[in-house]
């Protein structure tokens, strides 16, 4: 999710495809789709955590790594995993349904980022001082798919105050969202509400400190959902490499999440059900 960070969560949530015919995967390879631009998730370089991540898997699994690169906007499953140009993509929602998803590798957030040195501390999107501030969101495009928190301030009618950048940005230049994180770096925005994963990456590189804080109160906007679990994704009925990244997974979460912290991404624990159990 990736999310384009949801961006994830949530360009891909309005994703469409068709199979077309392609070659398989030559015997002992992993072939895993990627955007080429869009770090933290994934770069031409493989600086991403989601590059580094494919190369772990195909090492436990005793397989080379190759990439099919795609930009990660409409059409990218279609393009991509259905077109069976490639295997597995390493992070999508889970449940997503477009795919066979694995058990989820980890569980992020939405969150504010803020200068620390104006000391807002914001943690909730039911704070007065929003009506105010220069917030900025990212937008997908016109067709009620944005992310949750543009969503949740349009219904608390905070809208004038609020600035949109797109999730898709200008490509020609590098990782186009992190622009948003950049607008809070620089002054022109307050506080921007963002996915977690791109948040703490980009936080982590301004010029000057920058405080990430989780969305405490987003259920309170139910069906709009501020936490996301993500997955690999398979094509469907590929039951076998869906199987073996889950064991995958199992075996290595200590690894995972100690990559997703090298690169900033803040991990929250599953949701306990009133049966006791976790989602």
């Amino acid at each position: 999710m990736h999310l384009r960070a949801d961006c994830a969560a949530l360009a891909l949530g309005g994703l469409i495809g068709i199979t077309s015919p392609a070659a398989a995967a030559p015997i002992g390879e992993l072939r895993v789709c990627a955007d080429p631009n869009n770090l933290p998730f994934s770069n031409s370089a493989e600086a991403g955590f989601e590059n580094r991540l494919a190369s772990m898997v195909a090492d436990a699994l005793g397989r080379s790594l190759s990439h099919t690169w795609w930009a990660q906007r409409r059409g990218f499953i279609r393009n991509t995993l259905k077109a069976e140009k490639c295997d597995v993509v390493m992070g999508l929602p889970s449940g997503y349904d477009l795919a066979e998803t694995t058990k989820p590798y980890y569980r992020s957030t939405y969150v504010f980022v803020s200068r620390q040195d104006a000391h807002l501390d914001l943690s909730s999107l039911l704070d007065p001082r929003l009506h105010r501030l220069a917030i900025g969101v990212h937008l997908v495009g016109d067709d009620g798919n944005n992310p949750p928190p543009a969503q949740a301030l349009g219904e608390l009618g905070i809208v004038d105050n609020v600035r949109g950048y797109s999730i898709y940005g200008d490509y020609r230049k590098a990782d186009p969202p992190a622009r948003l994180i950049e607008a809070v770096e620089h002054g022109e925005i307050d506080v921007a509400a963002a996915w977690g994963p791109l948040a703490g990456y980009f936080a982590g590189l301004s010029g000057v400190p920058l405080t990430v804080t989780p969305i405490q109160d987003g259920e309170r906007f139910a069906p709009q959902q501020f936490q996301f679990a993500i997955s690999m994704g398979v094509r469907k009925g590929d039951h076998a490499l869906r199987d073996q990244l889950n064991v995958f997974i199992d075996e290595h979460r200590s690894e995972i999440a100690a990559l997703l912290r090298s690169y900033g991404v803040p991990l929250i624990d599953a949701p306990v059900t009133a049966s006791g159990g976790h989602e």
